[in-house]
């Protein structure tokens, strides 16, 4: 008994020291990335990125459904800011954390090493007046989209739309020129076999049955055996907005106003 206890002892503190190494080490984390400039880090990180990254954010990180990232730093951004971003993910968009078990610091920091040599590739300035792109916003958007809370529910809270999508992205989303659509507003249309015809948003389905908010922004569910079509619809219910509906100036305000908006610092990790 004595020589069992002796054992449970044992393991019971090597679990300790285990977890109180892995909370010193996490805590000692570098705030400033101990591999930028080394070579064979960004060789591996351009691989890795190619691999994980450049699907949202583009083959030269300069963004297509992900943010660029090619001006984090020449914005004031730091390398253990980047990291907590890659490791947590950023709430509220697509951008999920990076699992320790299968994502190491050290691939992150290789990653991030090679993100670096492409930022200093001089950006253009921003252009457009974000005060007239809120007024926009207000007048042509606000009945779908919301931002902190005020706005509607059909389409996607855009409250850090700015921290999850790109200039170009956006505006060929404005324009009508982008085909992505977002898990959970996926357009569809149903008819009953009264010969309602509704559409809507997908926010859920199984084998028997579909719920969706309709363009009035209410959650309905159908049972499939009462409907006598159902549609998964090509085109978003957001309107194109061709230079008809909004000149290019305007375009130019809503988006600086846009990629202003990515939440308050109470709502990050």
């Amino acid at each position: 008994m004595a020589a069992a206890a002796m054992i449970v002892l044992g393991l019971a503190g090597g679990r300790a020291a285990w977890a109180q190494d892995r909370g010193s080490r996490a805590e000692t984390r570098p705030t400033r990335n101990p591999l930028e400039g080394n070579a064979q880090a960004i060789s591996n990180g351009a691989a890795m990125f190619r691999t994980r990254c450049a699907g949202c954010h583009g083959p030269d990180a300069r963004g297509y459904l992900g943010p660029d990232l090619t001006g984090f730093w020449a914005a004031g951004g730091s390398d253990d800011r980047m990291f907590a971003i890659v490791r947590r993910g950023v709430p509220g968009t697509d951008m999920i954390g990076a699992d320790p078990q299968r994502v190491l610091d050290k691939d992150i920091w290789q990653t991030l090493a090679y993100i670096r040599t492409l930022s200093a590739v001089p950006t253009s300035p921003p252009t457009g007046d974000a005060a007239n792109g809120e007024r926009l916003f207000r007048t042509n958007c606000t009945g779908c989209h919301r931002v902190d809370g005020r706005g509607g529910q059909l389409g996607p809270d855009l409250s850090r739309i700015g921290a999850a999508r790109p200039r170009a992205g956006l505006a060929g989303k404005i324009r009508g020129s982008a085909d992505f659509i977002r898990t959970g507003y996926e357009p569809v249309t149903l008819v009953t076999k009264e010969g309602e015809r509704i559409r809507g948003v997908k926010k859920n389905e199984d084998e028997f049955s579909i719920q969706i908010m309709d363009a009035r922004e209410r959650l309905q569910g159908y049972l499939k055996t009462n409907l006598l079509e159902f549609t998964s619809d090509k085109q978003s219910l957001m309107p194109a907005y061709g230079a008809d509906r909004l000149n290019d100036r305007d375009l130019d305000d809503l988006l600086r106003y846009l990629t202003s908006l990515r939440g308050t610092d109470s709502g990050q990790r």
